[in-house]
């Protein structure tokens, strides 16, 4: 089927002229029509709008939510990074503290250390003065009775203050050799005390038992002035431990111990403390 031909009408060649152009709808008309276009337009854009509006609620919240989920991430790992420093920060204060305690016990240990060695030092730097001291008093007494021994022994061995000296010395000479037993009188075996004790009996003289009383009795004489008979102590005066008897050439007799018995020793050798003159 073939479509209809549309006639075609030539436009007039006075068309372009003001004058000859086709009259103009009203101006009432153009106004309706321009209105109504124009709400049209507007009714358009308002549905469009609302349209827009109604579509863009999810759509903006689609987008929002990102964002504040970005910013929530943000802070947690922020506060997970400032908890983590924390933590760092307490252990290495921690750390810190148990090194400076550590510190401060070995440097108190090593405090006491250094005071106990330096106790020490001082305790036997004062013990070595000391033994040097006794030392040098043992030498010079030593020394002393020695002189004096000799001096004595010059003037009276070979010639005793009188007879009953004499006796005194020759019954002691007697007993060397005889044992040493504490308790003992005699006439075998004999203590320090019961030797003197007997032998100051021979002429007459009656001295106490024991070598604490012989030293408190008869004179005190001086070791620098000591003669043959004088009785000698060692110990304090009135607590003396041990006795015997000076017989000259800085020599005294004794009985000594369980191991020597009765013997004659120097005095050089063991220096009295004391001595004491009863004839």
């Amino acid at each position: 089927m073939k479509e209809p031909l549309v006639p075609v009408v030539p436009m007039s060649h006075t068309a372009h002229i003001r004058s000859h152009r086709k009259p103009r709808r009203s101006a009432t008309s153009s106004i309706a029509l321009r209105a109504g276009v124009a709400g049209g337009v507007l009714s358009m854009a308002a549905a469009g709008a609302s349209a827009s509006a109604s579509a863009a609620e999810p759509v903006t919240q689609t987008i929002e939510l990102p964002t504040l989920t970005a910013d929530l991430s943000a802070q947690v790992a922020q506060s997970a990074a400032a908890t983590q420093q924390a933590a760092a920060n307490y252990e290495l204060r921690a750390e810190r503290d148990a090194a400076a305690a550590k510190a401060a016990a070995e440097a108190k240990k090593d405090l006491a250390e250094a005071k106990e060695k330096a106790e020490a030092k001082k305790k036997a730097a004062e013990a070595a003065r000391k033994a040097a001291a006794e030392r040098a008093n043992r030498s010079t007494e030593r020394a002393t009775l020695s002189a004096s021994a000799s001096a004595s022994a010059s003037t009276s061995v070979s010639a005793p203050a009188s007879g009953s000296v004499a006796s005194v010395i020759a019954f002691l000479k007697a007993q060397v050799g005889d044992a040493y037993v504490m308790g003992a009188t005699g006439p075998n075996a004999w203590d320090c005390s019961s030797l003197v004790q007997a032998a100051y009996k021979q002429v007459g003289v009656d001295l106490p038992r024991v070598s604490q009383d012989q030293s408190m009795a008869g004179t005190d004489v001086p070791l620098s002035s000591v003669q043959v008979g004088d009785i000698l102590y060692w110990g304090g005066k009135g607590s003396a431990y041990h006795v015997g008897v000076y017989i000259g050439d800085g020599q005294y007799l004794d009985a000594a111990n369980p191991s020597k018995g009765v013997v004659i020793q120097d005095l050089s050798g063991y220096p009295a403390s004391g001595a004491v003159r009863v004839l």
